[in-house]
């Protein structure tokens, strides 16, 4: 829980003399104002230090609650998240019935937020931190940033659905076409509602039709018979897109590659 005693001094720079006597100081509550001052002039890492020196002595005290609140903080305003999120996490176990216990599980939440990395990257955290602010909403129905962790869960789950397009894409850029295929289905159907659904089915028309093209002949009919599938499914689902004309196109030539098919097969069979 608590951070390296020998980094923070290497932080505290040209006043390392002066949190040195300051944290030698048998005075208790000297060095816990100290604590409060460099807290209250934003001087986090300083008080970061003291209030870390601090946790023993206080464990008994009624002021821990506010230390702990506030040790949890300096982590937090460092841009030091991963810590941050474990001390948030530890004061919800000391302190469960606080009037801070909403405040402080919000921003373990949060914390998880700000470690989702840029899209190209494993989604892991992101996933995480859609969960915890999901259980921020149900274990505090009132908690007034309920309107914030709605937002910021629908940002976790943009960020995602862009990832899961750069996957898909990148196989349909590749030729790999029956991937492709299946992987926009998948981002169809993990994300129905989403402003981009329309584009996704698209996709997957498109996919298909590469796909069917590059077949052996003995196979054309069959993934023909699916652009015409799906096609007729994008026309269901999506009557008002602007991509309707584009996915019709697919479609009329997925049945002009079939009428040629039927008509190849009846003219061998005669």
């Amino acid at each position: 829980m608590f951070f390296g005693f020998i980094c923070l001094l290497a932080i505290c720079g040209c006043s390392h003399d002066s949190i040195s006597k300051i944290l030698k100081n048998g005075d208790v509550e000297y060095r816990l104002r100290m604590a409060e001052k460099f807290f209250a002039t934003k001087k986090y890492a300083k008080a970061q230090l003291l209030y870390e020196g601090l946790f023993p002595l206080l464990k008994n005290d009624p002021r821990f609650e506010d230390l702990y609140y506030k040790y949890a903080y300096c982590a937090y305003y460092q841009q030091d998240y991963l810590n941050a999120e474990n001390l948030y996490k530890g004061f919800l176990e000391v302190f469960p019935k606080s009037q801070r216990a909403s405040e402080v599980d919000f921003m373990r939440a949060y914390c998880f937020y700000k470690q989702s990395p840029r899209v190209e990257l494993d989604q892991t955290p992101t996933q995480k931190a859609i969960g915890f602010l999901q259980a921020h909403l149900n274990n505090y129905p009132e908690s007034p940033k309920s309107e914030e962790a709605i937002r910021l869960i629908g940002d976790c789950y943009r960020k995602m659905e862009a990832k899961e397009w750069n996957s898909a894409q990148l196989y349909y850029n590749l030729g790999s076409y029956r991937a492709a295929a299946i992987a926009f289905t998948n981002l169809l159907n993990h994300y129905p509602q989403s402003e981009n659904a329309d584009q996704y089915k698209l996709m997957i028309i498109k996919a298909y039709y590469e796909y069917a093209q590059m077949s052996v002949e003995q196979k054309q009919e069959e993934r023909f018979g699916k652009v015409v599938e799906e096609y007729y499914d994008f026309a269901d689902r999506f009557p008002e897109s602007k991509l309707l004309k584009e996915a019709e196109r697919y479609f009329q030539y997925s049945q002009k590659f079939l009428k040629t098919i039927k008509n190849e097969s009846s003219n061998q069979k005669s």
